[in-house]
């Protein structure tokens, strides 16, 4: 699978060009990549356009390591770019009629009524927008509602659209270009919230700036252990013959994470491109967005079952594991120890960076980078995947409460500072915290009940997840 001529890639914004191009430092995780002397004069300013074997080799490699994303605005159309639309329903005509209403007729649609308790109401929907109304007997869900309308598709490409979803005009045009390359099976868009008159409530403006569907503004290959995991199927466009047997019709929960995980297992990419957005009706009234917040939680264990190397809830490097377990300690010796820990991965760092301009400086920054990284990660384990851990130990141990306390204060600020949302930062904090609160219940439900922990453990690893680990030449 070569990427064809005239494909071109432009570097990620925190990508940076070192030695006058000869080196491209970034990606997810962060890795050195060398050119050689045949590949550096490919790379034209921050871009790179396949004109050659050559240049394609070097555009796969930056698409792979996350140090480039697709210029996806010059990119043309796939050369059979006709696609057909499944829509899982059940007992939503109202929101079913507007997904429908913004899709239009000039593409097949399908849309699969889910034992609906009122099925008239939703067939007529369906009659009256032209599209064909398959009927389940029994609720299977939307893996088996997605499963049963992809049956059905003849088209090269199908698109799952939740009914709860509205698209713009174009949204699905642009999301085909990133077929171009031969290897992408799927491209999802970001998840923005939909306007509508109940969205004025504090929940709903929480849910507008951090909304779990919400992939972030940056474009990015969503594979696990990178900053873009995973991506949900509210919107996604596929090959139809890329999907290794559908979705997973056992998982009620975290069946889109699962079928993404496998299409990469598969060498196959998933596009997330933030330039198409994809409005989604969201939760606002509080009790059915903090069961669904709990309920996501419950796909963990179903997940770590089936890829248990990638459900870990936080994944850090010897050198970073260490660094936060002397801070935790909380003694005198702790910052000491963890400046020490830093000083000596500033120090090996430079060395793997040696023959770049200004080493010990870029190994400084990659150091703090991963320093702050791994302060996330553990904030988010004492305050979100290990909550009930984190209050009996509140109970007993001042230190576990002043840790708890930093963490949940600093989380907030930072989230707040990046997000500015509509919202105070009190009602925000309170939102945040009860975010945390029902997904880490739904994690520890689910590992109760399928007695394991692997969804809880967090995973210390040497591969590729520290700063500056990887050389790579091209």
């Amino acid at each position: 699978m070569t990427l064809p001529e005239g494909f071109v890639v432009t570097l990620d914004r925190d990508t940076r060009v070192l030695d006058g191009g000869r080196a491209l430092l970034g990606g997810s995780p962060v890795r050195l990549l060398r050119l050689t002397e045949r590949a550096h004069p490919l790379l034209t300013g921050r871009t790179v356009e396949v004109r050659d074997p050559a240049g394609a080799v070097l555009a796969d490699r930056l698409l792979e390591s996350g140090l480039a994303h697709p210029v996806v605005d010059v990119l043309p159309s796939p050369d059979d770019p006709r696609y057909t639309f499944v829509v899982p329903v059940r007992d939503r005509p109202r929101p079913l009629d507007r997904l429908l209403t913004s899709i239009g007729r000039d593409h097949p649609v399908i849309v699969v009524d889910d034992a609906s308790r009122r099925r008239g109401p939703v067939e007529a929907v369906a009659a009256r927008h032209g599209a064909r109304f398959v009927p389940l007997d029994v609720n299977l869900g939307p893996a088996g509602a997605r499963n049963a309308g992809l049956r059905l598709v003849t088209t090269p490409y199908v698109v799952f659209v939740d009914s709860d979803v509205v698209l713009p005009p174009g949204a699905i045009p642009t999301l085909l270009r990133h077929f171009t390359d031969p290897r992408v099976a799927m491209a999802v868009p970001r998840i923005t919230g939909l306007p509508h008159p109940a969205s004025t409530g504090w929940i709903a403006r929480y849910e507008d700036a951090r909304s779990s569907l919400d992939l972030g503004p940056r474009p990015a290959q969503v594979r696990p252990g990178t900053s873009v995991s995973w991506a949900s199927t509210a919107c996604t466009v596929a090959r139809t013959d890329a999907l290794p047997g559908g979705f997973d019709e056992r998982m009620r929960v975290g069946e889109d994470v699962d079928l993404g995980w496998r299409v990469v297992k598969n060498g196959r990419r998933i596009r997330y491109e933030p330039s198409v957005h994809a409005a989604h009706e969201h939760r606002v009234r509080f009790d059915d967005w903090f069961v669904r917040k709990a309920v996501y939680g419950t796909g963990a264990h179903p997940l770590a079952e089936r890829h248990p190397e990638f459900i870990a809830p936080a994944v850090l490097a010897p050198w970073g594991a260490a660094f936060v377990l002397a801070l935790l300690a909380q003694r005198r010796w702790s910052v000491p120890v963890a400046g020490a820990v830093c000083a000596v991965t500033a120090a090996r760092i430079t060395r793997k960076l040696r023959g770049t301009e200004h080493p010990a400086r870029l190994a400084s920054s990659l150091t703090a980078m991963g320093a702050i990284g791994a302060l996330s990660q553990t904030s988010a384990l004492l305050t979100r995947h290990w909550w009930p851990v984190t209050a009996v130990g509140c109970a007993v141990s001042r230190r576990v409460r002043r840790a708890a306390a930093l963490a949940a204060v600093t989380d907030v600020a930072l989230e707040y500072w990046r997000a500015r949302p509509d919202i105070d930062p009190v009602r925000y904090g309170v939102a945040r915290r009860l975010d945390d609160l029902a997904y880490g219940s739904g994690v520890w439900w689910s590992a109760v009940r399928g007695r394991s922990t692997v969804s809880l453990r967090p995973r210390v690893t040497h591969a590729r997840t520290e700063p500056g680990s990887a050389g790579v030449r091209t």
